[in-house]
């Protein structure tokens, strides 16, 4: 069976702990200084926040499995698909053991897709890579193996709207719309 996984950036753990504790009835199921986590069963999700670094808003989706078979599956039907898969193998990630991959989606939206296999007590490790140098493990593709996103809120977490509603915008550059959700408070 697949679970959902939606992770937040957010800038006050604490205010944000809170506030999706009331929105899912319950208290995350892993709290740390610095990351929390919901594995909710109706609807069956993984959700996770944390204070890493990020802009608020949407850092990535995801797909968890039960089983490293089912993520080879998982893995085949990307491939199939034509995505590229970054990153595939072990990491230490948000305070757990994992078999991971990222693929980015035609939006420009970071996918991961992953098997936890056991707990870690860090939030994340350094890989080595060939040339000597380290890249992030955790929670993140490689810088060049997938672009940043640009789905249709970029524009809210740049900042381009107002308080209060939101109205359409059009983006002067492509002619598109986007949508900026409402405000409350």
């Amino acid at each position: 069976m697949k679970r959902f996984h939606v992770h937040v950036a957010v800038d006050d753990l604490a205010v944000a702990t809170k506030f999706y504790s009331t929105l899912f009835g319950l208290a995350p199921s892993v709290a740390k200084p610095d990351y929390a986590k919901w594995m909710l069963d109706d609807p069956r999700v993984n959700f996770a926040i944390s204070m890493r670094g990020a802009a608020p808003g949407l850092d990535h989706l995801g797909i968890q499995v039960d089983s490293g078979d089912a993520l080879g599956a998982m893995h085949d039907r990307l491939e199939a698909a034509g995505e590229s898969i970054a990153d595939k193998g072990a990491a230490t990630c948000c305070y757990a053991q994992s078999d991971k991959g990222w693929v980015t989606d035609p939006a420009g939206l970071s996918w991961e897709t992953f098997f936890t296999y056991g707990e870690a007590t860090s939030y994340g490790s350094r890989t080595p890579i060939a040339d000597g140098t380290e890249e992030a493990a955790c929670c993140a593709p490689a810088a060049d193996a997938a672009p940043a996103p640009k789905h249709a809120m970029a524009g809210a977490a740049a900042g381009r709207c107002g308080g209060g509603l939101k109205q359409p915008e059009v983006a002067a550059s492509t002619g598109t719309r986007a949508c900026c959700s409402p405000v409350f408070g």
